[in-house]
């Protein structure tokens, strides 16, 4: 589908541009990380995601059937709110639901909940019996896991990794510096764009499951189907982001 540019309520001086990177960035809306399509102004370096830029006013969830989500631009109230999908604070653009009280990131309302890497199939699960990959724990977030049952990574395991690998994130707005939770440049100022590797995680979680060469095909096939549920999380579920992601596997 091809997006024209668009005016939007956020940023009202200059219109949007649809755009494709595959440099991380962060949303102007969301204040999460973002990766892949997106609407950008050139001129102030703002940035959001598609599902920022083009929300839809009201949402219904299929884990949560009785709420209706209502896009907010700024959280409500004055305490703290976390999203129901990653655990993650909301500081940003919002879906919300009075009744429940329930948050929902743009991203994250926006999830398929199916993801096909073309070998293996991943479901979204509002909750799941088997442990994470990644953390080794049960329940928590919102989890993708395969038919399979084999693969299992919560939405907040993958925030984490993110913000493991880019530690502190400095976006120049007039001579400010503004830190999030997340890390596209280093200290010397190097663009920073690896994910970590989940080799040893996967190695460790199949070892006694499997016999050598049948854990490394496994954890072939689990980081090929997890960068694929990175991507999603990113805000871009389309594409495998190659530039980026790479290889989980690789080191």
């Amino acid at each position: 589908m091809k997006y024209n540019e668009i005016s939007h309520f956020s940023h009202p001086q200059h219109r949007l541009k649809p755009g494709y990177t595959e440099v991380p960035f962060k949303c102007d809306g969301c204040k999460e990380v973002g990766i892949g399509s997106n609407y950008k102004c050139t001129s102030c370096n703002y940035d959001l995601h598609v599902h920022c830029a083009i929300p839809s006013p009201s949402i219904i969830h299929p884990f949560y059937t009785k709420c209706s989500f209502q896009f907010m631009a700024r959280p409500p109230g004055p305490i703290a709110r976390y999203c129901n999908a990653c655990e993650k604070a909301v500081s940003g653009f919002v879906y919300h639901c009075k009744l429940c009280g329930f948050d929902l990131h743009p991203c994250c309302a926006k999830l398929p909940t199916m993801l096909d890497d073309g070998q293996v199939e991943l479901y979204l699960y509002r909750k799941v019996a088997s442990a994470c990959h990644r953390c080794g724990r049960k329940g928590r977030s919102w989890s993708y896991r395969s038919r399979c049952k084999k693969y299992n990574l919560h939405v907040a395991c993958v925030k984490e990794m993110l913000v493991e690998s880019w530690h502190e994130i400095y976006f120049d707005r007039g001579g400010a510096k503004v830190n999030f939770s997340g890390d596209l440049y280093g200290k010397n100022g190097t663009f920073e764009t690896r994910i970590p590797s989940l080799k040893g995680t996967l190695e460790s979680y199949h070892q006694n499951r499997q016999s050598k060469g049948k854990v490394k095909k496994c954890c072939e096939m689990a980081g090929l189907a997890m960068q694929f549920v990175i991507s999603a999380v990113l805000g871009d579920p389309t594409t495998l982001i190659a530039g980026v992601v790479g290889s989980l596997m690789s080191k």
